[in-house]
């Protein structure tokens, strides 16, 4: 192969064997007579000529770069503690959802006039409690003054069904199965 390159003709393919370690002395006439195709490289890397530089070859320390997160002062420690990052729960009381109510433009027109009983109690403890305001609101609820005209408490006091379809089961057509399926399936419009 060398003669060929050196007449003047480029090889065609990289030399598979240019950078891996050839046997030597007894066990390159041990492999010759062993192997199959002697031509086959020995498949183990030459380090100086494998990689130059070698890994770890360098003489030079690596410095990380300096970033914001690198300066302490700018980087404390709560904004790096993930183990504690836990979602904080969120807790109303309830009196905060009285004032809630209260506050609300639909809680202002539920509220009766001054001259009822239910402001005065209101007035006279400072905070009115959470049965109060519910007391003095299912009028306004029932009416329709919080949704846009519309009633948002049935006369029972539950929450409205929402409108539209209300899917009612039919038996559909027959799945075929074994006579003495444990389960059988069925199918349903």
């Amino acid at each position: 192969m060398a003669a060929r390159q050196a007449a003047g003709q480029v090889a065609k393919s990289a030399d598979h064997t240019l950078y891996h370690a050839h046997p030597t002395g007894f066990w390159k006439k041990f492999r010759d007579a062993v192997v199959v195709n002697p031509e086959l490289s020995s498949g183990l890397p030459i380090p100086a000529l494998n990689r130059y530089p070698q890994p770890a070859s360098r003489p030079e320390r690596y410095a990380t770069p300096a970033t914001k997160a690198s300066d302490p002062a700018f980087n404390p420690y709560f904004k790096r503690d993930t183990r504690r990052a836990w979602p904080q729960t969120s807790v109303i009381s309830q009196e905060y959802l009285a004032d809630l109510l209260i506050a609300s433009p639909e809680g202002q027109k539920a509220l009766p006039g001054p001259s009822t009983s239910s402001t005065s109690i209101a007035t006279s403890s400072g905070k009115p409690s959470l049965t109060e305001v519910l007391s003095a609101i299912p009028a306004t609820f029932k009416a329709g003054g919080i949704a846009a005209g519309k009633a948002t408490a049935s006369s029972s006091g539950l929450p409205p069904s929402p409108p539209g379809y209300k899917w009612k089961p039919k038996v559909g057509d027959d799945i075929p199965h074994a006579p003495d399926a444990y389960w059988p399936m069925v199918a349903y419009k």
